[in-house]
């Protein structure tokens, strides 16, 4: 499946999320500063970004609806960078049809106004998350006191005791000293033994600091610490339906038994921060036993814009090998994970009975992917590892899948 590389480059995780809880505006910048950060590849055809901007916009819109406002100013500040500053600079800008253009117009004139309102609510936002961050330090502080003098309360008790117990000693002592002494009187010669202990108590402890060190310590519940570091690479969940691999081989039985591949496209909706698949995509294609390239992509950008579905991924058949990412397959896929980072690569091998949900590695395999130039089946470094499982697959039993097959029949 020769699908073109990435047409926006985007950092493999997001910067912005470490500044943490800090100054609001710098914060804000930190997100801007991250949002702008698009670099356009000359080699991809312009159109190429013109499609890219339409899914953009659809997402940002889907991650509104989600309340995902972080998100959704990402996408809205990448399209602006793309079309305002970098679009014009492209070589083959000229040869973007005219209505293209027009539509992409526009879509700015929308979008522009809604980038400056969620600056303003994002910068609300964020205003509010630091006034309580700085009430939550200053509470921490006020516990950290109290139990500091508690402590230091708890110390003198002990001391007090310390002293107490020294005393205590010191007069059993002198009494089993005086009750052994003997003494004659002169009178009638006998022995008297007497004491010297007083039938008073000897010390007594301090009744105030005794009333003092009687409140219970304070307890501090360390869970309700803000975390000043996000994961940035965390994915939200692509949900699939598990009957999509079935119809899917079922579809592609034909070309399987006549040793040629066959591919489909994942799309579906942003619903409560999960990725849904809903419909597998079948555009009109080209196998042979170790790829499969597409034709008429415009039907599948037709289909999506009509339905208002977001690429989540793809999926194809190794009708006769084990399933992995083959060199070309890796290529392929570089240029989904770049748009979206959650994008899946589905490889089903019925020969071996075997399914693979793949991602490329996000510290490494993505970037490498993304700087290799070169092009067919060519050798690639197996350590580090350039793709791995995809874990934040969920197969979903009584999800509904829609299988729409393109092909000219």
């Amino acid at each position: 499946m020769n699908k073109e590389t990435s047409e926006i480059k985007s950092a493999k995780h997001s910067p912005w999320k470490d500044v943490g809880i800090s100054d609001p505006r710098a914060r804000l910048k930190s997100l801007s500063d991250y949002a702008s950060m698009v670099e356009l590849d000359r080699n991809i055809p312009p159109q190429r970004y013109y499609r890219s901007g339409v899914e953009m916009i659809r997402m940002a819109d889907m991650c509104m609806k989600d309340n995902d406002l972080e998100y959704a100013y990402i996408l809205y500040v990448k399209f602006i960078t793309i079309f305002v500053e970098k679009i014009r600079n492209h070589p083959q800008f000229n040869t973007v049809p005219l209505k293209d253009k027009e539509y992409n117009q526009q879509t700015l004139r929308k979008v522009l106004p809604k980038a400056e309102e969620l600056k303003k609510q994002l910068l609300e936002q964020y205003q509010a998350e630091y006034n309580k961050y700085v009430e939550d330090i200053k509470e921490r502080e006020k516990i950290e006191k109290e139990r500091l003098k508690q402590e230091e309360l708890k110390k003198l008790r002990e001391e007090e005791e310390r002293k107490n117990k020294l005393a205590a000693l010191a007069a059993v002592k002198a009494a089993k000293a005086a009750m052994t002494a003997s003494v004659t009187s002169p009178e009638d010669g006998k022995v008297k033994k007497t004491s010297s202990v007083s039938s008073r108590p000897l010390v007594s402890p301090s009744s105030d600091i005794i009333a003092q060190t009687s409140r219970e310590k304070p307890t501090v519940d360390r869970s309700t610490k803000p975390s000043l570091l996000c994961d940035s690479l965390t994915l939200r969940d692509v949900v699939l339906p598990t009957k999509l691999m079935h119809n899917f081989l079922m579809l592609a039985f034909t070309n399987t038994t006549n040793n040629k591949e066959t591919c489909g496209i994942l799309a579906g909706k942003l619903e409560r921060n999960k990725l849904v698949v809903t419909h597998l995509l079948i555009p009109e294609q080209t196998g042979s036993p170790d790829s499969c390239v597409t034709h008429n992509e415009e039907d599948i950008f037709d289909y999506q814009d009509q339905h208002n579905l977001i690429t989540l991924g793809w999926i194809h058949t190794h009708p006769t090998q084990t399933a992995f990412l083959s060199s070309v397959d890796l290529h392929t896929h570089c240029a989904y994970q770049l748009m979206m980072a959650e994008a899946i690569a589905i490889v089903c091998a019925p020969k071996y009975d075997e399914t693979g949900f793949f991602i490329l590695t996000p510290e490494y395999g993505l970037d490498f992917i993304a700087n290799c130039r070169e092009t067919g089946f060519h050798p690639h470094p197996t350590e580090p590892p350039l793709y791995t499982k995809a874990k934040h697959c969920k197969l979903d039993v009584t999800a509904v899948i829609e299988v729409v097959d393109l092909r000219r029949k």
